[in-house]
Order: C-alpha cells, then structure tokens, then sequence
C-alpha cells in the first residue's frame, strides 16, 4: 500500500462544470489517497455518532437523537450525509486497490453532491434555528460538507461514469427523497433532523413550511446529480474520441 502515489490517472479535457476543481488540488487529493479515505471514514464515524449512535449510551443510542426516534428498519435510510462519506471512502479506497468500482464511484458522487449541498442549504435557511449549535459546530458542518462536494467532483478521474451505475446511484437518492419526504413506508418522513420542525412525545412534527423547503433542496440536488453525472459520462467519451482523432 503505497502512503503517496504518483501514478495518477491523466486529467482529461473536460468542460468546467463537470470538473470545476483545479488540476493540482485534484492530484493533491488522489496522491493523498490514504489520508482521503481515513478522513471520510472518521466523517462516516463522526456522522453515526451525531445521528445517535454511541457505544457510551444504553442500547448504543443516544435517548432523543434521530436514531431512538426511526423505526429500526428504517435506519439504512437515515443517516445521509455518513452513508455519503463512506461510498466515497470506498470509491478511493478500491481505486487505490487497483479495483476501481464505478457503482461506488457512481454512489459517491450523487452522495457528495447531494448531500454536500444539501446541508450547507439547510444551514443557511434555517440559520437561526440551527443557532443552538454554537458557532464552531456550524462552521464545521457547513464546510466539512462543502468539502464533501470539492471530493465529488474529483470522481471523474478514477471512473467512467456508465449509465448503469449512474441509474442505481439515481434509484438510491430518488428513494431516499421519496421515504425522506413524501412516502415514509413506516412512521413518518425520515429526513434528516432540522430544528424548525419540533419533536414531540409522539415524534417529529413535520411542519409544512420548512418540511417542504427541505424536500425542494433535496429533489434539486437529485437531479443535479444526475445531469451532472451523466454529461460526466458524454464529455469523457467525447474527450476519447478527440483524442483518438487527434492521433490519427
């Protein structure tokens, strides 16, 4: 396992809205792939513990967080923004193993974008309820997530994007949204915890304002994704055959 790498996939020549990020912080990044890695793993660890799952409380969860408050069978839905974390520690992490999965890389960069975003939206629209939080605790959410998105939009050099990761990274945040806001299956909307909806004895009460601010933020991000994802996809293989013209 190499700690620093220089044999780095070749930066292709594609337009600045699918790789916005800087050539150089690009190959800082898959250079440091190790670091990378550990770093969304402690974020993925760090992101169960603020959903509620500690090894410090009874039942291993914390009495009020949003895990004690979702019905079990539920829970692989709940925790975005750490599931988000751990796709993109995958995608480096089998990458760097020299087995690059483009299903992970698919699902990494539909979590980092959209959850990545969709945080820092929240915390800004709902930024004096999110107060209770103190200044450092907003800080670090709001451009830890940021950083989220700078990651995602590093993929495009270690995968290809094909239309079938990218369909089941759309089918896993499409169901995401659809139990988070607007078909729960069991209990009531699973999205992530914001403090201008109230919980109550008998659970969250969804308040049609933010509730639906919340969804507008996700379903955009969704979508956003998935164009992006999918010109990812056309102007890699756009770039192919320049470059392939360009040889002859």
């Amino acid at each position: 396992m190499e700690l620093l790498r220089d044999d780095l996939p070749a930066r292709e020549d594609l337009p600045w809205y699918v790789a916005p990020v800087p050539e150089f912080v690009e190959d800082l990044g898959l250079r440091l792939v190790w670091l990378v890695v550990a770093t969304n793993v402690l974020g993925t660890l760090f992101g169960f513990y603020y959903y509620g799952l500690s090894p410090f409380a009874d039942g291993f969860v914390w009495e009020g967080s949003q895990f004690a408050l979702e019905p079990l069978a539920m829970w692989p839905l709940v925790p975005d923004s750490p599931v988000a974390t751990l796709f993109i520690a995958l995608a480096f992490g089998a990458w760097a193993l020299g087995r690059s999965n483009e299903y992970l890389t698919a699902l990494a960069f539909f979590g980092c974008l959209k959850l990545g975003a969709w945080t820092p939206f929240v915390l800004l629209a709902f930024q004096t309820e999110f107060s209770y939080t103190g200044v450092l605790m907003y800080n670090f959410l709001f451009w830890s997530h940021l950083a989220m998105v700078l990651q995602g939009f590093v993929l495009h050099r270690i995968g290809d994007f094909p239309v079938k990761a990218v369909a089941v990274a759309a089918g896993w945040y499409l169901l995401n949204d659809v139990v988070d806001y607007f078909v729960p299956i069991i209990g009531s909307p699973h999205h992530t915890l914001i403090p201008a909806e109230e919980i109550t004895a008998s659970g969250v009460v969804h308040t049609p304002g933010p509730h639906r601010i919340a969804a507008a933020g996700a379903v955009a991000l969704t979508v956003l994704a998935t164009f992006l994802a999918l010109a990812t996809r056309v102007e890699k293989l756009e770039a192919g055959i320049a470059a392939l013209d360009d040889l002859r």
